[in-house]
């Protein structure tokens, strides 16, 4: 008999519950008791949901109240002595001050989760780093589990990758120096797993994937011979790419398990299954656990028969990632497109795959005749779906000129004839584009989507909220407004609504950081936009005021890389498509007088392949799509571009090839680290750091902002530096927002009077 287990289960709740909790804990609606029992109730809920599909080994530790890398952390007690917290003694409130920061640090920064759309909190190291271990965080949800009857699997994140994901802080250090404390505190945390009646313990190794130094590589060894004893039978997990390369040493670890990542890289299976041996179990990611497409189980199936040939019994089932990355259940989406459901399966679906195929591997294809059949005729009708395909598309991008990704003149000709459109000041000042998503506002659309508001009441209502943000805007004396966003839902679903080729969900949510949680849209033919998207909204906003309003756009990498894609159609084919289309709604906005258009692109590093080789194919197809989005723009139309929590150094050159007018980047949590990277390099254009985390509820001190402002000076040329927060404001509230940009205003005042600079 194939075991099937997963390696983590998505934590929001079909609908939305663990969002729920914490928002109302947050505000103050809901003690700490009712978080920790709902908390629990919904993890419990899991399990047995899980258990009831089938599931045979179930996850324990993967369910985190806001991220399982903090989690990790304080596994090994890993607490920033900034925040001068206990890890023995941590409470509740601290846990969610490491995350969203308090009145005194701000928070942990937090980057992309690999090439994921998830978020994590950054670990800080220092030197002198201490470690010690907490395992009860890990065994009460064990306890748990087990109480349940459920054949729980704890979770932990491998002592080498939690090392690698977190920064170096203070002196500059050797992170592997560290490596004899964390180990011991891992040690620590295995024993007490075993002792609790755990028989197996799954360690995630996700860097595996990447093009480690070799360093790092011979780490792995001792390690493992360090852990492996003390603890339950280990399960090696690596996900989100090929570990091919690595075979012989994971072959040779002392674990009694590895896991393959078989939906990214099936072709590795090969080299594993040479010479595996003999006493190790292998876990086949067959499942894709990041994408929404329902699962080939013929081919599939062809491909656990062949390992199971030569395993046997040892062979495990599982999906190819934690089911994180999925939304929760197909089962609600009644109003979804009747044929595009048939191609789709989210959790819940892909739980129903994996027992299928361990019911065909363990009783033959016959007791699956009818799964392999419904299976079969999903994957012809989708292939050979008329919906699908749409010939002007392709013809249209197939005669483009060689150069119609160029702008017409080089920056320094274009900044000159912007400015003497935009007159704007030295430092000008801006935000990214959204500001607070009010309950007046979610009301207004919700009752639209009823049909409880008809279409020009709605309009009505929105344009009131335009006015609002415009005159709160000119009121704080900001340079370059924005008209909010009132009207967007989402920054890639409000424009996936409106182009052909895109299909949405209800509830088809999945987590992106702590509460926030993104829907994407499902891209499941060609890509084409009918009619204009957002000039009407952003036309009237620059009817209010004398000032320049940005028009406001979600770049074609980001669209692309924020959405569930078509698996038909190479990814940089399907970015081209998206961008020919939002470039008819660039050259809309310009014809309708905005000259400032962003188009922002906080994706473009988290599409970048873990491996160097692939990355020169991947930069070439995403900037070419981001600079045929602006292709036709008058010189003296400034184009902007947004990214944010991510690492940037090493793709730089790439980053200044978009030639935008003005790149926003995060900076303020990793305070202006990353410009430094920019300053080396000499970005050659306009450049605003953000001066305020808008992912914390803090408003941010005037010598903070004079803080960042200063070290941004030393890297980056007065001309070209402008000044923002990091982020868009959709999540704040409005009393905050005014309080920080009021004061970065008044910062940025300040310090052109220092510098002698008019207003």
């Amino acid at each position: 008999m194939s075991t099937t287990h997963l390696l983590g289960f998505p934590r929001i709740g079909a609908k939305r519950e663990l969002k729920t909790l914490l928002e109302n804990y947050w505000k103050e609606a809901i003690d700490e008791a009712a978080l920790l029992q709902g908390a629990r109730e919904l993890r419990q809920r899991h399990w047995l949901l899980q258990k009831g599909a089938g599931a045979q080994l179930l996850p324990v530790g993967d369910f985190s109240l806001y991220d399982h890398v903090l989690d990790a952390q304080l596994l090994v007690g890993a607490v920033p002595p900034r925040f001068g917290f206990d890890a023995a003694e941590l409470s509740t409130r601290q846990y969610f001050e490491l995350a969203r920061g308090n009145a005194a640090q701000p928070a942990l920064e937090m980057t992309k989760w690999f090439d994921t759309n998830y978020h994590y909190l950054v670990p800080e190291w220092r030197a002198d780093t201490a470690f010690r271990a907490q395992p009860e965080r890990l065994l009460a949800p064990l306890r748990e589990a087990q109480a349940l009857g459920v054949n729980a699997k704890p979770v932990l994140l491998g002592p080498l990758s939690l090392l690698w994901l977190g920064k170096a802080k203070g002196q500059a250090f050797d992170k592997l120096t560290l490596l004899p404390g964390l180990i011991a505190a891992y040690r620590e945390l295995l024993a007490a797993l075993k002792q609790a009646g755990a028989e197996w313990a799954q360690i995630d190794e996700p860097i595996l994937a990447l093009d480690l130094p070799q360093a790092w590589l011979d780490a792995f060894a001792p390690v493992y011979a360090e852990l492996a004893p003390a603890a339950p039978r280990l399960l090696l997990a690596s996900y989100f790419g090929s570990v091919a390369e690595h075979a012989p040493l994971l072959k040779a670890l002392p674990v009694a398990g590895l896991h393959l990542d078989l939906a990214r890289a099936p072709e590795q299976l090969a080299v594993f299954l040479a010479d595996y041996p003999a006493d190790k179990v292998l876990s086949a990611g067959l499942i894709d656990g990041r994408n929404i497409w329902r699962a080939d189980l013929s081919a599939i199936l062809e491909q656990a028969e062949a390992a199971r040939a030569r395993l046997g019994e040892r062979l495990w089932l599982a999906p190819s990632c934690s089911l994180l990355h999925s939304p929760f259940d197909l089962a609600a989406e009644i109003q979804l497109d009747a044929d595009v459901r048939t191609w789709l399966a989210f959790a819940v679906q892909k739980l129903n795959e994996l027992k299928t195929l361990q019911r065909g591997l363990n009783q033959g294809r016959a007791a699956i005749a009818n799964e392999l059949t419904g299976s079969d005729f999903a994957q012809r009708q989708r292939r050979d779906s008329a919906r699908i395909h749409k010939p002007e598309v392709a013809a249209r991008l197939a005669a483009l000129p060689r150069d119609a990704d160029r702008r017409a003149s080089p920056y320094p000709q274009r900044a000159a004839a912007q400015q003497a459109w935009l007159q704007l000041p030295p430092l000008p000042t801006t935000t990214i584009g959204s500001f607070p998503q009010t309950q007046s506002i979610r009301a207004s659309r919700a009752a639209f989507k009823k049909g409880e508001l008809s279409a020009a009441d709605y309009q009505a209502a929105m344009e009131k909220e335009i006015e609002l943000a415009i005159r709160r805007q000119e009121a704080l004396g900001l340079d370059v407004l924005v008209h909010g966003e009132a009207e967007r839902n989402d920054m890639v679903e409000y424009f996936g609504e409106q182009l052909s080729g895109f299909v949405f969900t209800a509830g088809g949510w999945v987590q992106s950081y702590g509460s926030r949680c993104v829907k994407p849209p499902i891209i499941y033919g060609d890509v084409s936009r009918p009619q204009p998207m957002t000039v009407r909204w952003a036309a009237y906003a620059q009817s209010l005021t004398p000032k320049p309003v940005k028009g406001m756009l979600t770049g074609p990498v980001t669209i692309l890389q924020w959405s569930f894609v078509r698996d038909d159609l190479p990814r940089g084919e399907v970015c081209r498509q998206i961008a020919l289309a939002l470039n008819d709604e660039v050259l809309d906005l310009e014809a309708a007088g905005i000259r400032v258009i962003q188009i922002d692109e906080p994706a473009i590093r988290e599409g970048l392949p873990l491996k160097r080789a692939e990355r020169d194919g991947y930069l070439a197809w995403a900037g070419q799509a981001f600079r045929l989005s602006c292709r036709g723009v008058d010189d003296a139309t400034q184009i902007h571009t947004h990214m944010c929590y991510s690492e940037f150094g090493d793709i730089l050159p790439a980053i200044a090839a978009l030639d935008a007018d003005v790149i926003t980047i995060e900076t303020s949590r990793s305070d202006m680290e990353l410009l430094t990277d920019f300053g080396d390099f000499r970005y050659p254009n306009a450049i605003g750091p953000g001066v305020y985390d808008i992912h914390s509820p803090r408003v941010p001190r005037a010598e903070e902002i004079r803080h960042l402002l200063d070290k941004a000076l030393q890297v980056i040329p007065l001309r070209q530096l402008w000044v923002n927060p990091d982020c868009g404001l959709k999540t704040r509230g409005w009393p905050e927002v005014e309080a920080a940009l009021a004061t970065m205003v008044q910062v940025t005042r300040q310090l052109r009077a220092d510098l002698k600079q008019p207003a």
